[in-house]
């Protein structure tokens, strides 16, 4: 029999107790009623725990070395004129980095040296001035009549042609006349001749001088007569003649024949007042308008030494002459004057490619014997008379006339299509 430890006796010990409880509760009588539940008895304290063991370290750091003092850096040297450069500071030892140095002080930029002065600059030799080494006097050798008068006038040169500005002292040497000495006007005398190098400009001890001759009466040329007259045929025995129609408004004065063709109309007639004839669609005024397109192409195909004009011509003085306007022509800003210079069978014959205006007021002025009869608007358009304005000559319009009121026609009014339109107008047929 195996030898039981200490611990299996008690088990078995206990064992045999509870067997023999239960044999027991067998051959017992039932059960009484169950007492009351004991109380739980209180727990016992915990034991303490063990202390752990120590853990061994598994290696000891040693303590960090200081960190050595930084070295300080030399003073940088004083540069030249630019301070020079200082030292370098001397480098720690490997290891314990030294501290960047102290920089040295830098030294004082040297100054940089004054710049010359720049030289005057030297002066501008003086030029000698030119010397006057001739004069000319014109006109050279006029003719005049006795007491006539004739401006002169002088230039100066230098050896080199340059002009120079003189004021010379005139005088006569030789007769012919008088001058007067600052102008140079001067008057024929009474004594006819020619007298040489009569008229003299002086400057200082140069000179010039021209001849001259008198005559008891010089020729005088003949003032152009411009181009020759334009044909009006019958056409010229109208003061109006119109294309379409004649319209009058308030009372107007017509001197002279008043003619319509091809259109028939004619209006206003009284309170208007004709001295002449009406010819209102008949074979005399077909006639006279056959003749006024004549007439009209002959003034504008007119072409020998033309004269080319525009725009406005008031305050301009024309000689007789042939003037041609690509567009249109305008008296606006003063009057016109026509100067025939004496000639009596002068001639203008005006061509405008467009409308002939004249503003309020404004006029033709005629002089030196010019006629009204001798001028002639060839207009390529139409013609208009501003109110109260004097117009002289004859119109000859391609398309219509109007004079507004109050206007003023010494001549004709002549349209080839359309009508003459008149307001209070007068209209006077010219002398020839």
């Amino acid at each position: 029999m195996f030898k039981q430890s200490r611990w299996a006796q008690r088990v078995a010990l206990v064992a045999l107790i509870a067997c023999a409880v239960l044999l027991i509760g067998a051959c017992r009588g039932p059960s009484g009623p169950k007492g009351p539940e004991g109380e739980v008895g209180a727990q016992g304290p915990t034991g303490p725990t063990g202390d752990a063991g120590a853990q061994g370290d598994p290696s000891k750091t040693g303590a960090t070395g200081a960190t050595g003092a930084t070295g300080t850096t030399g003073a940088t040297g004083a540069t030249g004129t630019t301070g020079a450069t200082g030292a370098s500071g001397t480098t720690g030892a490997t290891g314990a980095t030294g501290g960047t140095g102290t920089s040295g002080t830098t030294g004082a930029t040297g100054s940089t040296g004054a710049t010359g002065a720049t030289g005057a600059t030297g002066a501008a030799g003086a030029t000698s001035p030119s010397s006057l080494v001739s004069i000319a006097v014109t006109p050279s050798n006029p003719t005049l009549a006795f007491g006539a008068t004739q401006q002169f006038t002088a230039v100066g040169r230098d050896a080199n042609s340059n002009v120079m500005a003189i004021t010379p002292t005139w005088s006569v040497v030789a007769g012919g006349g008088t001058i007067n000495a600052s102008s140079g006007m001067f008057t024929a005398g009474s004594t006819a001749g020619t007298f040489a190098n009569t008229i003299r400009a002086t400057s200082g001890n140069i000179f010039g001088a021209v001849s001259i001759t008198v005559s008891q009466a010089a020729a005088s040329p003949q003032p152009a007569a411009g181009p020759a007259q334009v044909a009006l045929a019958s056409a010229g025995n109208f003061a109006i003649l119109a294309g379409s129609a004649v319209t009058n408004t308030g009372v107007s004065t017509i001197t002279g024949n008043l003619g319509v063709s091809p259109g028939s109309a004619v209006s206003g007639f009284p309170p208007a007042t004709l001295n002449g004839t009406q010819q209102v669609g008949n074979p005399a005024a077909q006639q006279a308008k056959l003749d006024l397109t004549t007439a009209y192409n002959d003034a504008a195909g007119r072409s020998v030494s033309v004269i080319t004009i525009s725009g406005n011509l008031g305050g301009q003085t024309l000689a007789p002459g042939l003037y041609k306007s690509g567009t249109s022509l305008e008296i606006t800003s003063g009057d016109l004057t026509l100067d025939a210079k004496g000639n009596s069978s002068a001639v203008w014959i005006f061509q405008t490619a467009s409308t002939l205006t004249t503003t309020s007021g404004r006029k033709v002025v005629l002089a030196g014997g010019a006629k009204a009869s001798n001028i002639y608007w060839q207009v390529g358009s139409s013609a208009t008379l501003g109110t109260t304005s004097v117009f002289k000559g004859n119109i000859l319009a391609d398309q219509s006339i109007t004079l507004n009121t109050g206007a003023t026609l010494e001549g004709r009014a002549l349209t080839r299509i359309g009508a003459v339109t008149l307001d209070a107008s007068t209209i006077t047929l010219p002398a020839p």
